[in-house]
């Protein structure tokens, strides 16, 4: 499997990426890069600027906020959504617990594809909008 092919791979399968077309897919695995990080490497602290968005090829990660954990995550687990959209404060610290490897985009590049694909900011927007609502069943909008 190509590198190309593992990374569309990884984008298919996140919810804020899935049911995009295959060129949508390629256009957004162009701008992620390949990066190991090794066991102890904090990727995001709570209440520092964010600017990028993480998806876990491999390894586990210590998801925690306020010194509370709240939960631990693999591959297949994208962190920083948020972020990509719109830069702002972390909600959470993350730390990996073993080495592993990242895909890895940051905002200004993922907003240049964005001018031009707008069709990819209206799908995100509307997954971020049903994983909202999702959390909070009972709130009708």
């Amino acid at each position: 499997m190509s590198p190309k092919d593992s990374k569309l791979d990884h984008l298919k399968s996140i919810p804020i990426f899935a049911g995009l077309g295959g060129r949508q897919l390629e256009r957004i695995a162009q701008l992620m890069d390949e990066v190991d990080v090794p066991a102890g490497k904090v990727l995001m602290r709570q209440g520092e600027l964010g600017a990028e968005m993480f998806i876990i090829v491999s390894g586990s990660f210590t998801i925690d906020r306020n010194g509370n954990v709240i939960r631990e995550c693999g591959a297949g687990a994208a962190l920083g959504e948020l972020a990509i959209l719109s830069e702002g404060p972390r909600s959470a610290t993350v730390t990996a617990n073993e080495p592993g490897r990242l895909l890895v985009a940051g905002h200004r590049e993922f907003h240049e594809l964005l001018d031009v694909a707008p069709e990819i900011a209206k799908h995100m927007l509307e997954t971020l909008a049903q994983q909202l609502r999702a959390l909070d069943a009972d709130t009708v909008h």
